[in-house]
C-alpha cells in the first residue's frame, strides 16, 4: 500500500503546468469508438482513470498506441458491440459513455453498471430519459448490464432534462449524432468539458451547435471520420493547485490554463483574502496565509463546482470566523470530514452542508481518503498543517492527478510517496 509523507507548514512558490482535463478526457476516448476511425488525442493527462478507459477500449477490439508521452493513437475501426467487463467497467463511473457512443454506431450497447467514488446514489435516470426519446428501448438484464436497443434506428427528438446532467448530456450527444433528423437538449449541462466534447465530435464531422449553453442542437450524420484533438487543461486540477498554493501561503504560477473556466474559484479565493491574478493562459496566486470566512454552495457550471467543494473545506478550516459549504449535487461527499477533525478542524456537517468553525493551525495526523477529492483535500490540509501527516487511500487519489508528488515537490513541499 502506498502512501504519502508530508512535513507540513511550508509555503508553496514557483510555477506548474497543468494537464488535460481528466473529465472530458473520458468520454472523447470512448467517444472514439463513435468516429469509427483513426483519432489522435493530445494533452491527456497520465491518470489511472485513463489506463483504464484504455484497456476498456482493447477489449472491445480498438488499436491503442501512445505516440508521445500523454499522445495516444486510437483506431475504432474493428471495435465490435459486446459487454466490456465487468471487472472493468465497474471500477469507474465514465464508462457510461460507453451505452452512448455504442448505441448509435451499432445501434445496441450493453455496458455494466458503472463504479467510480461512492458519493451514493447516482441514477441514470435521465440518460435513459434521453435515450427513450430518441426511440431507444432500455432493459436491465440478470447480470446487472445495461441492454440498450435501438432496432429501427434513432430519430431526433426534444430533450428537456430534469436537471442539467452532465453525464446524461454527454452519453445522449453521443447517440444523437446519429439519429435521423434534429435533436434539441434543453437544461442541457454547461460545463467546459461538455463543450470540449462537442468540439472532438465535430472535429470528426458531428453537426453539434450550442454546446456550453443550456440547449444543444444535433443535426445526425450518417457517419464520422477520425481527427486529431487537443484537449482543453483541467480546471479542477488547476483548482485544486490554487487552493493548495492559498492554504500553504506563498506563490505560485499555473500556467496552461483557461481562467475563464476558473472564475468562480478565483471569486472565492478573493472573497476569504487571497490575490488572484490572471493572464491569457495563466493564473498566480499569492497568499499571506490570513483568511476570512465565507460561505459556498456547489451547483452545476458555472456554479462552484461540486469537485472543488473538499479542498475548500480545508482552507477555511483556517479562515477566521464560521465558514459554510452546502453541497447541492451530492449529498454523500462529506465522509472526508471525520478525517480532516483529525488534523484538529472543527467542522459539524447537518442538512447536507460542512458548518466549519476556523482554528488557528492544522496538526499532522493519520489519515485515509475515501474518494478522489477528499484525497486532495487532505493533502492541502496536510501540506499547511504543523508536523508530520500520512496520507493513504493514494488509488482514489491516482484516478485524476498526474506527477501530483512531483509538481508539489518542485514548489518546495515536503513531500515523499513511500511504499510499505
Amino acid at each position: 500500500m502506498d502512501k504519502l509523507i508530508i512535513h507540513g507548514g511550508k509555503p508553496l512558490y514557483g510555477e506548474i503546468d497543468i494537464n488535460g482535463m481528466k473529465n472530458s478526457a473520458l468520454p472523447i476516448l470512448f467517444g472514439t469508438i463513435a468516429a469509427g476511425g483513426i483519432c489522435e488525442i493530445s494533452n491527456l493527462p497520465d491518470v489511472s482513470d485513463i489506463s483504464l478507459a484504455l484497456d476498456i477500449l482493447r477489449t472491445l477490439g480498438a488499436k491503442v498506441r501512445f505516440t508521445n508521452t500523454d499522445q495516444v493513437m486510437i483506431d475504432t475501426t474493428d471495435v465490435v458491440m459486446k459487454a466490456p467487463p465487468m471487472e472493468l467497467v465497474g471500477k469507474m463511473r465514465g464508462s457510461t459513455y460507453l451505452i452512448g457512443a455504442m448505441l448509435g454506431r451499432f445501434g445496441e450497447a450493453l455496458v455494466g453498471y458503472p463504479g467510480g467514488c461512492d458519493f451514493g446514489t447516482r441514477p441514470l435516470d435521465q440518460h435513459l430519459k434521453g435515450f427513450g426519446a430518441m426511440g431507444a428501448q432500455v432493459e436491465f438484464d440478470a447480470n446487472a448490464h445495461l441492454h440498450a436497443t435501438a432496432e429501427q434506428g434513432l430519430r431526433g427528438a426534444d430533450i428537456y432534462f430534469d436537471i442539467a446532467s452532465v453525464g446524461a448530456t454527454i452519453n445522449v450527444m453521443l447517440a444523437a449524432i446519429f439519429a435521423e433528423g434534429v435533436t434539441v437538449m434543453e437544461n442541457a449541462a454547461r460545463e467546459p468539458h461538455i463543450a470540449d466534447m462537442a468540439s472532438f465530435l465535430n472535429a470528426c464531422g458531428a453537426d453539434i451547435s450550442g454546446a456550453g449553453t443550456s440547449m444543444i442542437r444535433i443535426r445526425g450524420v450518417k457517419s464520422l471520420h477520425g481527427c486529431s484533438y487537443k484537449l482543453a487543461p483541467d480546471m479542477i486540477e488547476a483548482g485544486t493547485y490554487m487552493v493548495a498554493a492559498a492554504a500553504t501561503g506563498g506563490q505560485v504560477t499555473l500556467r496552461n490554463v483557461i481562467p475563464k473556466h476558473m472564475q468562480v474559484v478565483t471569486q472565492k479565493l478573493r472573497e476569504v483574502g487571497i490575490r488572484v491574478e490572471c493572464d491569457d493562459n495563466a493564473i498566480t496566486v499569492y497568499s499571506n496565509r490570513s483568511y476570512r470566512s465565507t460561505s459556498i454552495k456547489t451547483n452545476p457550471y458555472p456554479g462552484f463546482p461540486t469537485d472543488m467543494h473538499p479542498q475548500f473545506t480545508s482552507l477555511l478550516a483556517l479562515a477566521t470566523g464560521m465558514s459554510t459549504i452546502s453541497e447541492g449535487i451530492w449529498g454523500n461527499r462529506f465522509k472526508y470530514v471525520e478525517e480532516l477533525k483529525k488534523m484538529g478542524a472543527e467542522i459539524e456537517v447537518a442538512e447536507n452542508a460542512a458548518h466549519i468553525n476556523g482554528v488557528p493551525s492544522l496538526k499532522g495526523a493519520n489519515v485515509r481518503a475515501c474518494d478522489l477529492r477528499a484525497g486532495a483535500a487532505l493533502i492541502i490540509a496536510a501540506l499547511a498543517a504543523d508536523g508530520i501527516s500520512t496520507v493513504t487511500g493514494l488509488e482514489f487519489v491516482d484516478r485524476g492527478y498526474q506527477d501530483l508528488t512531483a509538481k508539489l515537490r518542485s514548489l518546495g513541499a515536503n513531500i515523499q510517496r513511500v511504499s510499505d
